[in-house]
């Protein structure tokens, strides 16, 4: 049976691509992070790393004992924190990452029905992209995450992954792409609001625009961009001073009200999915479980609103 410590370190070698920085990140010495290593691979017997520039890369052998490292490193994280929740009933503390409309709009509803039924209990949030945010849950740095759809098309000029397979999808709920304009513009009055039919205005963009460019180059022109920011009550404010339109989804629309601004379904655009992620496990700690049920019914709160 293998070593659980020389699996953490294999899996922190597997992520930092040194010896050096694995050391570091672990808190080890240099040379004890390669005797783990050579002790590993006299376990294995076979190389796991070999040399390649100032760093190493990982062996057949060693990507494939790193991807179960990270799997048996999770079940031994959950393990203590069911342990913990045991102990230390009704309190606990979950870590939580989201992306940016989440933590406006579903999380903030989530964590004031949690504080509520679970007054003891702490959340730590982190708001960062979905793609970073699975690699946080595959590292063990937070127990659960608020993601959207990854979006495999665009993901080598995005950095967007696709989604691992050993991890557990909650969904939460669905949203919309919608268009925000001036409350005044023309196409306010209409229903849905199709791209052909804004060809000459200008644009405040997020600087994730990958698919939106692509969606106006398919309906046959180039958005004039006149400002970029990926803030979301900014973007609001420029498209209430007609610096230009924006396009945002329902949570980011919903957490803002301006009289200036209204926004209207993009016509043909696919709805988006939001959902949980963790890995399957942490589901029977307690916090974890108490977090995801909040999460679950401010989704279902929204989607009804």
């Amino acid at each position: 049976m293998y070593d659980p410590r020389q699996l953490q370190v294999l899996a922190e070698v597997a992520r930092t691509g040194t010896y050096t920085a694995a050391a570091e990140a672990l808190g080890y010495t240099q040379p004890a992070v390669s005797y783990q290593m050579r002790a590993l691979e006299r376990s294995v017997g076979a190389p796991l790393t070999t040399r390649q520039g100032r760093g190493v890369r990982l062996t057949a052998a060693g990507q494939a004992l790193a991807r179960h490292a990270e799997t048996v490193l999770a079940a031994l994280r959950t393990a203590e924190d069911e342990l913990s929740s045991l102990v230390t009933a009704g309190g606990g503390q979950v870590r939580l990452s989201a992306f940016q409309s989440g933590c406006v709009g579903l999380v903030p509803a989530a964590l004031g029905a949690l504080r509520r039924t679970h007054p003891e209990l702490e959340v730590v949030l982190t708001q960062t992209e979905c793609a970073v945010s699975q690699r946080l849950v595959l590292s063990g740095e937070v127990d659960l995450a608020v993601m959207c759809d990854l979006d495999e098309t665009f993901a080598g000029e995005d950095g967007v992954e696709p989604a691992d397979p050993r991890l557990h999808r909650v969904p939460l709920l669905t949203d919309r792409r919608c268009v925000l304009l001036p409350a005044d513009h023309p196409a306010a009055t209409s229903s849905a609001v199709a791209l052909a039919d804004l060809a000459g205005e200008r644009w405040v963009l997020e600087t994730g625009r990958t698919r939106f460019l692509a969606a106006c180059q398919e309906a046959g022109f180039s958005p004039r961009i006149a400002a970029t920011s990926d803030d979301q009550l900014t973007i609001h404010s420029l498209v209430a001073n007609r610096i230009g339109l924006a396009i945002m989804n329902d949570l980011g629309v919903n957490a803002h009200t301006d009289p200036r601004v209204v926004a209207r379904p993009l016509r043909g655009w696919p709805t988006r999915r939001i959902f949980a992620l963790l890995w399957p496990d942490q589901t029977r700690v307690t916090p974890v479980a108490a977090l995801l049920g909040a999460l679950g019914s401010a989704g279902k709160a929204l989607a009804t609103a």
